[in-house]
């Protein structure tokens, strides 16, 4: 529970049980801690059994074998199972002579498809995991009296926690004491900057990025000091109600996931109606002698049903999926579930967090404004790569010269850290704004020279009232005498100061100087650059003398000596009383523009997007101005175009929110549950939604969205786990990319689907009409109730040579040229549409026809005349079904292409084509594969009509598709 205190005064019930309401000893008082000892050992014990343990709670884990089960939760599995089991019923029934094939084949299928897709999730399982954070936080806390280090999953309401730079919080709790502190909250609110944290009470609705007076859990301390009362622990916290948010949000299912579900209860039915037709038909139309006669109906039924299903698209499927991850994988992107590989190809929107996913979540100087005019710093991030620019040129003379004042000043007037890491990165420690002044002055080459000339003896630290800070050096150049150099608000440095600097000359600080350099100010910040000012003055003898006494008596030059922690420990250490009168009468140096600046990638990656239909939405929790800029320089908006905020879209009923996600582009300071509706408003409208993110307020809405995509090296645990897709290089360009192979699956799903179903088809119809037409192309004449045109081996050979390796291959078919020059497809849109449906009907019709006049022409009576056995001329038919389901691959890779457009770019489909056709002519001439299949060897003058007859499905395809180019052309 959220600890907080009874108000002294009235107060709404609204705004009961919030602690940055209350002061400090109220908070203190209703917590029963000690604001300088904390809790007792035994009280924070009693209290860890009361509250339990300061940890997020867990999703049970979900066993192997549980996992193995989940990938027969599919219709089309249930269609294959079922025809399993009609296959031993008929083997039973027909005197369970030999092995029953049919059923086994379609139950190692089913097999091998389950451990496919199990493997594949399993790596993925364990590519998140190695991504996961391994190490124990701790936390200080004073306990007792005493300055203890525990870990933070001890943590209990009441607890006196000593915050210090480098810390992660542990727990939500109101500050009690801060001095100069900054924490870190972009994973929890997506602000971009450190947010500078006092111990002021608040009043009235603060949202949660704007609790200056409180430290949230999963956050991290980058500057200064503090000390808070714990007020939340566990699911209690900020976190915890993100967590509770997402146990709540329902996973969605992708719309692979949907289609194919769809396509399994539509082969499910098809396959009944199919059964119950030819049955019917046949018992008309047959001469029924005998019990023996309807059973041989009854299974002519199953063997069409069954011959109707495609064993292998579950497999085929599954396959082609996870060599998408594997490729995608090799682009930095984890892909958690196969069926969220096809996904991203269809999104129609991406809905991207800013900090560190379109942006570098590098504070970057940009600007510099000083008396003698602006100048721009190129380069962007840690890496001191980049010059400065005036008018196109490297300036020089005076205006050269008072950059490096603001500069230098800058750098010395911080704490950060810059330094170069194994591999050559550049890493920061400390506050990113103060590192963004060492990464400018290393652009200039003078760090060096700077850091030899100073040498720090005091500092006076920043606070949220004083809005600055200042440091007294050394100037080893100037006979050592004292300087002191102060960086702050632009506002609160002019008031202190009375001079200017201008070239290597110091000029009275009059108002006209001061409106032009509040101009400066003002233009910077309406560029949505956040402003820091410099300022400076050297210290007269007697300032410096005080300066250097008190330094001594706090343990030497540069501070006190001692760890944050111990600091803050013994109350927090005291500035002499004077160091406020030494910031004043100061020399303004000039102002600086600071921005994390976007990736240039991401705005590649946008551009691509844009190009291929994709909206990109971009929503944050930084400030509107800061997102309306990053949002027009990345091109996601137009300049000028505001950002919504998310007081202003809980101010709009379902109708006007729905209007504003329609139209808006661009949000900012939302909280978790406004992205989450955003992203469900999305989808009602239709779209398929992807939303990445890196921190934990991303992963409500990235659970809920059709496909989450979670940053690997920023992003959170929470957030990764709640993702299916991972990006390992946390570079938005990898998403396009992800996008570009998630086209290219769905174009190969359908190519692979409208190749099998055709050729299924084929077999359906070739039976059914077979048995139907058996009088008039010379069935009949054998003297037996019901011949059939193909055995029920036959069929099931054809399944496997044809339906296998061809169809695998064209799965892995190149993508074409314009994959990213098309609209996303429509939610409504089908992997097998009406256009799709009337193909395979029309080609399955085709290779009947040519299968059945086959037959006639070699069987004696009929439509035309021939003079073979009836083994032969159903050799010559089967042979001509095959050679026809292989002439299909080069129809069924487009439906409006030619087949001999790009024909040789697939050598997977062409040493396919090989291996079926090898195949084909073994089991027409081996003889016991002429026992086990009913075939007899043909002539050599036979496979040569068997092959011009097949041929009949390609060009009857190529001509359909050339009348519909000619009907397009016309129409355009």
């Amino acid at each position: 529970m959220t600890v907080s205190v009874p108000p002294a005064s009235a107060r709404p019930a609204s705004e009961t049980l919030r602690p940055w309401l209350d002061e400090p000893p109220a908070v203190a008082g209703h917590a029963g801690t000690d604001l300088e000892a904390g809790l007792t050992a035994q009280e924070a014990a009693r209290r860890l059994a009361q509250h339990g343990r300061n940890e997020l709670r867990a999703a049970p884990p979900v066993s192997a074998w549980r996992k193995l089960l989940a990938q027969f939760q599919d219709p089309l599995i249930y269609l294959l199972l079922a025809a399993v089991a009609i296959s031993l019923v008929a083997w039973w029934i027909e005197g369970r002579h030999g092995w029953p094939v049919d059923a086994l084949v379609i139950a190692l299928i089913v097999v091998l498809n389950a451990l496919l897709g199990y493997v594949q999730e399993a790596r993925a399982e364990n590519a998140v995991a190695a991504l996961a954070q391994m190490t124990a936080v701790s936390s200080s806390v004073m306990r007792g009296g005493r300055l203890l280090r525990v870990a933070s999953a001890e943590l209990v309401p009441g607890d006196l926690l000593v915050l210090g730079e480098g810390d992660a919080v542990g727990a939500d709790a109101r500050l009690v004491q801060a001095a100069a502190l900054r924490v870190q909250e972009a994973s929890l609110t997506g602000e971009s900057e450190a947010v500078l944290k006092d111990v002021a009470r608040l009043e009235g609705e603060v949202a949660l990025g704007d609790r200056r007076n409180m430290v949230f859990k999963g956050t991290a301390v980058v500057q200064g000091t503090g000390r808070a009362v714990v007020t939340a622990t566990g699911m209690a916290t900020e976190m915890g109600a993100i967590a509770t948010l997402l146990e709540q949000t329902p996973a969605e299912a992708t719309p692979l996931q949907t289609e194919v579900s769809r396509i399994g209860r539509m082969l499910g039915i098809a396959v009944v109606v199919i059964a119950v037709i030819v049955v019917g038909t046949v018992m008309l139309i047959s001469d029924i002698r005998d019990a023996g006669d309807v059973i041989t109906i009854l299974l002519l039924g199953v063997s069409l049903a069954v011959a109707a299903v495609p064993e292998g698209l579950p497999a085929i499927l599954s396959v082609v999926l996870a060599m998408g991850v594997q490729r995608m994988a090799r682009r930095s992107a984890i892909v958690k579930e196969l069926s969220s590989v096809e996904t991203l190809g269809s999104a129609s929107v991406i809905c991207s967090d800013k900090t560190g996913t379109l942006t570098r979540s590098e504070m970057t100087i940009e600007r510099v404004m000083t008396a003698s005019g602006g100048t721009r710093m190129t380069g962007v991030g840690y890496a001191p790569e980049g010059r400065l620019e005036h008018d196109g040129t490297e300036p020089e003379g005076a205006l050269l010269a008072e950059d490096i004042v603001v500069l230098s000043g800058g750098s010395l007037a911080g704490n950060a850290e810059l330094r170069q890491v194994d591999g050559g990165s550049w890493q920061i420690q400390g506050d990113p704004t103060d590192a963004a002044f060492l990464v400018a002055e290393r652009k200039l080459g003078i760090e060096e020279r700077r850091a030899a000339r100073f040498e720090r003896v005091r500092e006076l630290p920043f606070t949220s009232e004083r809005k600055m800070m200042s440091t007294v050096e050394i100037d080893h150049q100037h006979d050592d005498a004292l300087v002191l150099i102060s960086k702050g608000a632009p506002d609160v440095l002019l008031q202190r100061c009375s001079r200017v600097r201008r070239g290597m000359a110091v000029v009275a600080l009059d108002d006209s100087w001061r409106q032009r350099i509040l101009a400066d100010v003002d233009a910077l910040s309406d560029a949505a650059f956040r402003t820091l000012a410099v300022a400076y003055r050297p210290l007269t003898a007697q300032e410096a003398g005080q300066v250097l006494a008190a330094a001594d008596s706090e343990g030497g030059t540069g501070g006190s000596g001692k760890d944050a922690h111990e600091v803050q420990a013994a109350g927090g250490a005291a500035a002499p009383d004077d160091d406020d009168a030494l910031e004043r009468e100061l020399i303004f140096a000039g102002t600086v523009g600071i921005i994390d600046p976007p990736r240039e990638e991401a705005a590649v990656a946008i551009r691509e997007a844009g190009r291929a239909g994709i909206r990109v939405v971009m929503i944050t929790g930084d400030h509107p101005r800061t997102a309306a800029r990053i949002a027009a320089d990345l091109g996601i908006a137009e300049p000028g175009a505001p950002a919504l905020t998310g007081l202003e879209l809980d101010r709009l009923d379902d109708a006007g929110f729905a209007e504003a996600v329609r139209n808006t582009s661009v949000y900012a300071r939302v909280a978790p549950q406004h992205k989450l509706r955003i992203v469900d408003a999305l989808q009602a409208q239709g779209h398929i939604v992807a939303m990445t993110g890196d921190g934990v307020n991303d992963a409500p809405a990235l659970k809920s969205a059709d496909i989450g995509i979670a940053m690997g090296v920023t992003g959170t645990e929470v957030t990764r786990q709640a993702a299916k897709m991972i990006l390992a290089d946390d570079n938005f360009a990898t998403i396009v990319a992800a996008v570009r192979e998630g086209r290219s699956i769905f174009d190969n799903i359908r190519k692979f689907l409208r190749y099998l179903l055709s050729s299924n088809m084929g077999e359906v119809l070739t039976v059914f009409l077979g048995v139907v037409l058996a009088g008039v192309i010379g069935l009949s004449g054998s003297g037996e109730a019901l011949v059939l045109p193909l055995l029920a081996t036959q069929i099931l050979w054809i399944n496997l040579v044809t339906d296998s390796a061809p169809a695998l291959a064209m799965g892995i078919d190149p993508e074409t040229e314009d994959v990213m020059a098309r609209k996303p497809r429509r939610l409504t849109e089908r992997v097998i549409d009406a256009r799709m449906w009337a193909g395979v009907v029309e080609v399955g019709a085709i290779m009947a026809m040519v299968t059945l006049l086959t037959l006639d022409m070699y069987l004696p009576g009929g439509l035309i005349e021939g003079e073979r056995s009836l083994d032969n001329a159903r050799t010559a038919g089967f042979t001509v079904l095959v050679l026809a389901q292989l002439f299909n691959c080069f129809n069924a890779r487009s439906e409006s292409t030619s087949a001999f457009s790009h024909l040789f770019v697939n050598r997977w489909l062409w040493g396919s084509i090989v291996l079926s056709i090898l195949l084909q002519v073994a089991v027409v001439n081996i003889g016991f594969l002429n026992i086990a299949f009913g075939t007899v060897p043909l002539s050599f003058d036979q496979w040569l009509v068997c092959a011009a007859m097949a041929s009949v499905v390609l060009w009857g395809s190529e001509l359909r598709k050339l009348l519909g180019r000619v009907r397009a052309g016309r129409a355009a």
